[in-house]
């Protein structure tokens, strides 16, 4: 007898769905054909375990298994449960085949029958609706995930039995209802930390603002415990909250990548991932056998945090200039081409010097002449071409940290950014791909950050004087302008482009001796 199951492949952040053709006729073997790798064909001992440890018996006659399309590598143990429901109904020990067709089916088994929790949800059951399935199957650890798609009946099963019941009678189950919009706009301000626990440090929290509201890369450059790393985790709440298609976005992307915890709804924060500077570049950009998300695609729509940069690898920092560039992160393979979102702001740390102290207010660099200069090379033109902001951090005096007064919190700082991104919005709504001033082109900055002659006057000089280099000119401009929306000012002023200047250190020549 001839039964089809449906199920679902992950490729990129989309899913493709798979027809799951099971014959079971007269002759001897398995066969299970159309591209499985190597998890799939193991499938056999669990399928065969669970069924038979569940009462029901596994056919001792030739059984051909056939996975559609058969050109597709398929990968994974998703593919456990709707083979072995395929298996249970062309046996004819399942009722109510017909019903089969209506739904897509996902787990993996264990031997008991216990289904565990599989990766791609929520991309899985977008897939599923927009084939016009009536349902989806899916571990009851996946149920919240996969329940915010509308308009598709999501089941949550933790057991093969379970799942046989629900096809001899379909109110054995009942369909998830996950009220997820209400909680994503409950959870989305609530944040562990909070810019008014930091003392001092106001120059610093200018710049994050500065480059929260516009979306421009920046680089702390600083000693030890001067408070970089801490700074930077608390970027997050004061950026703009993630609007419902962003968050979408950003879920779909850690779902794939099997990094959503066990009934985790619809992220409701930006991410903020900081790797560790031993990673390599496949890890950072994605890839792999079967390409999977690295941590720049992890980072979309929030913030990818760099400590200690130069002590990442050369070749791991240039392969992010091109996803910097284009948003986006594409992973070829022979068969295959996978595009990967990668909208992230790039917020990087670093010791001045090999001991941290070089133009330390109190202590004195250790380092022989020279040193400063080879340990800035470590990081490249080009990728320093692409951070806007070099801000400068020192460290907090005594009587600062002993202050009992509270500073500004995030909540207040997020109301100044959130109003300069909405200028931003209006003003960039007639160029698609275009949200902020960081991404404007060269064309724009001609119309957009257009300045007086005293403006001009003073770029020039500062050009001269600092003997900036050329990239700093573009870079002082588009800051300047995110500094004029911040004060709700439609032109470009002169102490605008002066507070701009200021954050241009790394360019400055004899800046590192």
């Amino acid at each position: 007898m001839l039964v089809k199951t449906f199920g679902s492949a992950v490729y990129g952040v989309e899913a493709i769905n798979i027809t799951i053709e099971v014959n079971v006729a007269e002759g001897q073997g398995y066969f299970l054909v159309g591209l499985p790798d190597g998890t799939i064909k193991e499938s056999q001992q669990r399928i065969d375990s669970a069924i038979k440890n569940n009462g029901f018996r596994m056919p001792r006659i030739k059984i051909v298994i056939n996975m559609a399309p058969a050109d597709i590598k398929k990968s994974g143990s998703a593919f456990d449960l709707p083979i072995a429901m395929g298996i249970l109904g062309a046996s004819e020990q399942l009722e109510n085949t017909d019903l089969l067709k209506d739904y897509v089916i996902m787990g993996e088994l264990s031997l008991d029958g216990a289904i565990q929790p599989i990766k791609g949800a929520l991309p899985i059951a977008i897939q599923a609706r927009k084939e016009g399935f009536k349902g989806l199957i899916v571990p009851v650890a996946n149920v919240r995930e996969a329940g915010m798609v509308n308009n598709l009946l999501v089941y949550g099963v933790s057991h093969l039995k379970e799942v046989i019941e629900f096809f001899k009678d379909e109110s054995s189950l009942k369909p998830a209802d996950v009220n997820t919009r209400e909680e994503f706009y409950n959870t989305q301000n609530q944040f562990d930390v909070d810019f008014s626990d930091v003392k001092g440090q106001e120059n610093i929290k200018r710049a994050l603002e500065i480059a929260a509201a516009g979306g421009h890369n920046a680089i702390l450059i600083g000693p030890p415990g001067a408070g970089k790393t801490m700074l930077a985790k608390r970027l997050p709440t004061i950026l703009p909250p993630l609007s419902l298609q962003e968050a979408l976005e950003t879920t779909k992307i850690h779902s794939v990548a099997g990094k959503l915890p066990e009934n985790a709804s619809l992220i409701s924060k930006r991410p903020f991932r900081s790797p560790h500077h031993t990673i390599s570049d496949v890890a950072l950009v994605g890839g792999g056998g079967v390409p999977q998300p690295g941590e720049i695609s992890l980072a979309h729509n929030g913030v990818l945090f760099l400590d200690e940069l130069p002590e990442f690898k050369r070749t791991v920092l240039e392969v992010m200039r091109q996803p910097m560039e284009e948003r986006r992160v594409t992973i070829s393979r022979a068969k295959a081409s996978l595009d990967f979102p990668a909208n992230f702001m790039l917020i990087a740390s670093m010791n001045p010097c090999p001991c941290g102290y070089y133009n330390h207010p109190d202590k004195e660099c250790t380092c022989p002449p020279g040193t400063v200069q080879k340990y800035l090379n470590k990081v490249s033109g080009p990728l320093l071409d692409r951070i806007d902001l070099h801000v400068e951090v020192t460290p907090v005096s005594f009587s600062e940290l002993s202050n009992k007064l509270k500073g500004e919190d995030s909540a207040c700082i997020r109301d100044r950014v959130i109003k300069a991104r909405e200028i931003q919005s209006i003003r960039y709504k007639e160029t698609p791909g275009t949200y902020s001033n960081a991404q404007m082109s060269s064309k724009q900055l001609t119309e957009i950050c257009a300045i007086s002659q005293a403006g001009e006057a003073l770029l020039k000089k500062a050009m001269e004087k600092l003997n900036l280099s050329a990239r700093a000119y573009d870079r002082i401009l588009k800051v300047s302008r995110t500094i004029a929306d911040l004060s709700n000012s439609p032109d470009i002023k002169v102490e605008h482009l002066a507070e701009a200047i200021q954050y241009r250190s790394l360019d400055r020549e004899g800046w590192a001796g």
